[in-house]
C-alpha cells in the first residue's frame, strides 16, 4: 500500500512540474526547475526529461541535453526522439547515428518521428553506404510510405551524391509534392546534369521559387548564361516574384554575359523590395556592375551599403583594379585597414592586380610581403602570377624569372604566358623561347602563344624565326576558337558565333545586314556623286 502511495505521489509531482516546465523560457529558469526535479528524485522521469531536452534544443544547449538524457535509466521512444532531434538541429550528425544504433540494440522501435532526423543526419555525413543502410531500415519498418519520410530519403540521397538512387525513390513514390520534385531537380543540378534537370523541370505540375532558382543557378554555374537568363525571364512571365536568393543566382549570369539592362532592373527591384539590406545581394550587384564595365555604379552600391563584409571590400577593390583605377583600389584597401574586417587572399589578388596594371612595383612588393608577415595568409599561385606580371611590366624580367623558379608550386600557363608577353614588350627573345617551351607542354594547342612568339621574332627582325613559327603552326593544324558576340534585347541575351547558322531567326538577321549594307552603299554613292558635282 505504501509503495503504491509513493508511485502515486511521484506521478502527482510530475503533473505538477510539467506546467511549470511548459512556461520555461530560458536556461536559468530550467536550472531552478531541474534542481526541484533532482530534489524529488524525478531525474529518471521520461516524461519530464523529454520536455527538458526539448527546452535545451530550443536554446542550443546540447551538452546539458546529453547530461539529462544519460540520467534516465530506461529512455523511451519519446525521449530518444527528443535527443535525436536536438543533435540533428545542432549538426551533431554522428551523435544522432550513434543514438540510432543504440536504439536498434534495445527493445525500442524507431517511428515516423525518428527517421526524418536520422535520414537528415545521413545526408549531413554524406555517406552513401550509410544512406542505403538506413533506407533499407525505413522500408523494413514500414514507415517509408509517409511522404515526409520519403522526401527525407530523397534529400539524403541527393546530399550523398546518390541522385540515381534518389530518382528511383522518386519514381516509386505514390504521392509526390513540390518538395519531391525539387529534390530530384536540385540533385541533377548539383551533378551538373542540366539536360536531365530541365526535362524534369518542364514536367513539374507545380513550380515553386525554389524550382526556378535551382535551374537558374545550375545554368549559371556551368556557364550557360543564355539559358540562365532565359529561365529567369520565364519565371517572370509565369508571374513568380523573385526573392533575394533567386536574384543572387541570376546576377552572376548577368555579369558573365554583360546583360547590364537586366542587372539594372534587378537593382531597381532589389531596392523596391528591401533586398538591398542583404549584404550578399549588394555584393552580387557590385560584381555585376564591375564586370559589365559600370565601375561607377558598382561604387555607388558599395558606398550605400548598410553593412560590408570582406567580400564587399574585395569585390570593389578587384573591380577598380580591372578598370585601371589602381590609385583608387589602393586607397580603398587603406580604408579597409581602418575597419575591423581583415583582408583575405582574394583581397590581395585584386590589390596586386591593381599594382601590376599600373606598374606600382614598390607597392606591389610591399603588399606581397604583407600577406604573410602582417596577415598570416598563404600565398597562392594567383598572387605569384600577379607579381610576375608586375615585374615583367616594369622591365624586371630577370627577377620575374627567378621568382618563377623559386615558387612553391608549379607555374601554370597564365604565369608563363605573362612572362612571354613581357618578353615581347622588352624584346627579350632568349627568355621568350624558355617561356614558350613551358607553354608547349601546358597548352600545346593554343595558337595565341605561337602568334606572340612570331611577333617577338618580327619585332627583332628575325624573319627566319617568324617563318619557322608560322610553318610550325600550319603543320600542327590547330583549331582556333571561333569569334562570338552577344546582344541584349528585352532582357534576353543572344550570342552569335562565327559560322553558326542554327539560330531560328538567322535569315532575318542576314536580310537586315544585307539591307544595312545596301543602305551604306547607296549613302556612299550619293556622297561620291555630290562630291563630283561640287
Amino acid at each position: 500500500m505504501a509503495a503504491s502511495t509513493n508511485v502515486l505521489s511521484l506521478k502527482t509531482l510530475e503533473n505538477m512540474l510539467m506546467p511549470i516546465l511548459q512556461t520555461c523560457k530560458n536556461i536559468q529558469k530550467l536550472n531552478k526547475i531541474h534542481a526541484q526535479i533532482v530534489k524529488f528524485s524525478l531525474s529518471d522521469s521520461n516524461y519530464l526529461v523529454t520536455k527538458m531536452v526539448n527546452i535545451c534544443d530550443q536554446h542550443e544547449q546540447l551538452d546539458y541535453a546529453t547530461l539529462l538524457f544519460k540520467q534516465v535509466s530506461k529512455p523511451n521512444i519519446y525521449l530518444y526522439n527528443a535527443i535525436i532531434r536536438a543533435y540533428t538541429h545542432g549538426c551533431k550528425y554522428m551523435c544522432t547515428i550513434n543514438l540510432y544504433k543504440k536504439m536498434l540494440n534495445e527493445p525500442i522501435f524507431p517511428d515516423n518521428f525518428t527517421y526524418p532526423f536520422v535520414i537528415r543526419s545521413c545526408g549531413g555525413i554524406c555517406s552513401i553506404n550509410l544512406a542505403k543502410l538506413v533506407h533499407g531500415h525505413v522500408l523494413k519498418c514500414g514507415v517509408g510510405s509517409n511522404v515526409v519520410v520519403e522526401n527525407s530519403v530523397l534529400d539524403m540521397y541527393v546530399k550523398c551524391g546518390g541522385v540515381v538512387d534518389g530518382r528511383k525513390v522518386f519514381d516509386e513514390m505514390g504521392d509526390r509534392d513540390v518538395v519531391s520534385w525539387n529534390s530530384v531537380v536540385y540533385g541533377y543540378v548539383k551533378m551538373g546534369w542540366m539536360k536531365k534537370a530541365r526535362e524534369l523541370f518542364d514536367e513539374m505540375p507545380e513550380k515553386s521559387i525554389v524550382s526556378w532558382t535551382a535551374m537558374i543557378s545550375g545554368y549559371a554555374r556551368i556557364g550557360s548564361t543564355a539559358d540562365a537568363l532565359g529561365v529567369f525571364h520565364m519565371m517572370q512571365m509565369a508571374g513568380v516574384k523573385p526573392d533575394w536568393i533567386s536574384l543572387l543566382s541570376v546576377l552572376p549570369a548577368c555579369a558573365q554575359s554583360g546583360a547590364l539592362e537586366l542587372g539594372k532592373w534587378i537593382h531597381f527591384y532589389a531596392e523596391k523590395n528591401g533586398f538591398m539590406l542583404k549584404t550578399s545581394v549588394c555584393n552580387a550587384l557590385i560584381e555585376m556592375y564591375a564586370k559589365s564595365g559600370s565601375v561607377d555604379q558598382a561604387w555607388q552600391v558599395f558606398d550605400n551599403m548598410v553593412e560590408r563584409d570582406v567580400i564587399s571590400w574585395s569585390t570593389m577593390i578587384g573591380g577598380l583594379a580591372n578598370h585601371g583605377k589602381a590609385p583608387e583600389a589602393i586607397r580603398l584597401f587603406q580604408d579597409m585597414q581602418k575597419t575591423e574586417i581583415k583582408p583575405n587572399e582574394i583581397t590581395f589578388v585584386g590589390l596586386l592586380s591593381a599594382c601590376a596594371h599600373a606598374g606600382y612595383l614598390e607597392n606591389g612588393l610591399k603588399y606581397f610581403d604583407s600577406m604573410k608577415n602582417d596577415y598570416n595568409l598563404e600565398l597562392g599561385i594567383e598572387h605569384y602570377g600577379c607579381l610576375v606580371d608586375l615585374l615583367g611590366r616594369t622591365g624586371c624580367l630577370d627577377q620575374a624569372f627567378e621568382l618563377i623558379k623559386i615558387m612553391p608550386m608549379k607555374p601554370d600557363s597564365a604565369i608563363w604566358g605573362s612572362l612571354l608577353s613581357s618578353c615581347r614588350t622588352k624584346g627579350n627573345l632568349e627568355m621568350a623561347v624558355i617561356a614558350m617551351e613551358h607553354l608547349l607542354e601546358l597548352e600545346p594547342e593554343d595558337t595565341g602563344n605561337y602568334v606572340l612568339l612570331s611577333n617577338i621574332y618580327a619585332a627583332l627582325g628575325r624573319w627566319d624565326g617568324v617563318s619557322r613559327v608560322r610553318k610550325f603552326i600550319r603543320g600542327k593544324t590547330m583549331a582556333k576558337t571561333p569569334g562570338s558576340s552577344s546582344i541584349e534585347v528585352d532582357n534576353v541575351v543572344e550570342e552569335f558565333v562565327s559560322g553558326d547558322d542554327s539560330k531560328p531567326f538567322i535569315k532575318k538577321v542576314y536580310r537586315m545586314l544585307e539591307l544595312l549594307a545596301l543602305h551604306h552603299k547607296i549613302s556612299r554613292d550619293l556622297v561620291e556623286i555630290m562630291a563630283e558635282e561640287m
